[in-house]
């Protein structure tokens, strides 16, 4: 990809915002999609537009190696037609880190997007649309009956485990801002993986994860996570302080021991495993148990995109067995996920080699009139319905604020 300094009639030099908007109006107002994100404990973000709709539909896989192409990876729950598996090219880059330089894939590209630099972004974006209808929502009586039917199915041995979640529609407010609220959950969790999403075919969605899937870095190494249990963090519950039930211990180690079968499956024996230690994702907590393997010191140049086949969706998203646990859910959970609790994030953008794929959670999902939130709870044999129902509560709180909140300042 070539970099150009920029000597386009940018309006404010400084003003990464506006550049951010000017890029995002030309890109929406042609079609095209687009990812805008936010690193955990970066300062900026990063934008990535894609030349094309049909760029953006090649299947590409989201291959974590060098010989992978530059974009963004968008992928599904479950593939499907409705749901389709995005691979964004990285056509155009623009970090707020590097303010003066765009990072384009051609020349022609280059006078495509000059004359929308020179103009005032629109206070309101046409933001990709999905064409599917909203999803159904669940009322607090038939989330505690799914849980139930997920725990007689554990006691029964159908499933070992089983992650049972739920949608939510909120109103949106008029003039609602998407990129207003991506700088918000920027600013409210420091350590997430912020994103704003927007496509054709995908709609748009705007979230903030606590879990990384699969990250190979600059150094050479692999690395994913178990990341399971939820406590709310108040100031008489910390990480120091936090008492974890049985139930969520157990739900973790699940996660745990499942990224070790995936190891295994692969006969490989050279990982480190750390945890698990209490980990703080916004206003709560969780069990976390981090897993690396040195890429220099196996020989294994395939691993990260094994181990991603291997562990989509994770255990800590739909269960176990990995069969057994999504035929329950496609049975009894009663609507469609659609992206969330699939994956996403960036793939040889920072450079080759370097990918960060995280889970889709603490996401929602924008329409004309409302927003689609979605949370989720792991179920066992002790699992509780009422308590699950709050914990859904808990974590929907994490988008969920942004709403009511945000509008666009004309």
């Amino acid at each position: 990809m070539q970099t150009y300094p920029v000597t386009l009639p940018w309006p404010d030099v400084a003003d990464t915002t506006r550049r951010i908007r000017q890029l995002c109006a030309w890109a929406l107002s042609s079609g095209r999609p687009l990812a805008l994100w936010r690193a955990p404990g970066a300062e900026t973000p990063t934008l990535l537009i894609s030349r094309s709709v049909e760029a953006a539909y090649a299947g590409l896989p989201p291959a974590l190696d060098p010989g992978a192409p530059a974009g963004f990876a968008f992928f599904p729950f479950r593939d499907s037609d409705h749901n389709p598996a995005l691979f964004l090219p990285a056509d155009l880059l623009y970090s707020a880190q590097e303010p003066e330089v765009l990072r384009l894939s051609s020349d022609q590209l280059r006078e495509a997007v000059e004359p929308a630099l020179a103009a005032s972004p629109s206070p309101t974006l046409p933001w990709h649309q999905s064409r599917q209808p909203a999803p159904a929502t669940a009322t607090k009586a038939a989330y505690e009956a799914l849980v139930l039917k997920g725990v007689d199915a554990i006691r029964s041995a159908a499933v070992q485990k089983v992650v049972s979640s739920r949608a939510l529609c909120r109103p949106l407010p008029a003039g609602f801002d998407p990129l207003a609220a991506f700088d918000m959950l920027c600013r409210k969790y420091p350590t997430a993986f912020v994103s704003l999403v927007s496509a054709p075919g995908a709609g748009t969605w705007l979230g903030a994860t606590p879990e990384v899937l699969a990250e190979v870095t600059a150094d050479g190494r692999f690395r994913t996570m178990a990341l399971a249990g939820t406590q709310p963090l108040t100031p008489d519950v910390t990480p120091l302080t936090a008492i974890w039930r049985q139930k969520e211990i157990e739900e973790q180690a699940l996660v745990a021991r499942y990224i070790v079968s995936c190891f295994k499956q692969l006969r490989l024996r050279e990982y480190e495993e750390t945890g698990p230690r209490t980990a703080v994702a916004g206003d709560l907590l969780h069990l976390r148990t981090d897993f690396e393997v040195n890429l220099q010191q196996v020989p294994f140049p395939s691993l990260g995109t094994d181990m991603l086949r291997l562990l989509h969706p994770t255990s800590a998203v739909g269960g176990m067995p990995k069969a057994e646990a999504l035929a329950f859910l496609q049975e009894h959970e009663g609507y469609d996920r659609a992206y969330y609790s699939g994956f996403l994030g960036p793939v040889n953008v920072e450079a080759p080699g370097v990918a960060r794929l995280f889970v889709n959670l603490r996401c929602l999902q924008l329409r004309p009139d409302e927003a689609i939130l979605y949370a989720g709870t792991g179920l066992t044999a002790d699992s509780d319905p009422a308590r699950e129902w709050r914990e859904t509560e808990l974590k929907l709180q994490t988008v969920g604020t942004v709403l009511n909140q945000l509008t666009v300042n004309s």
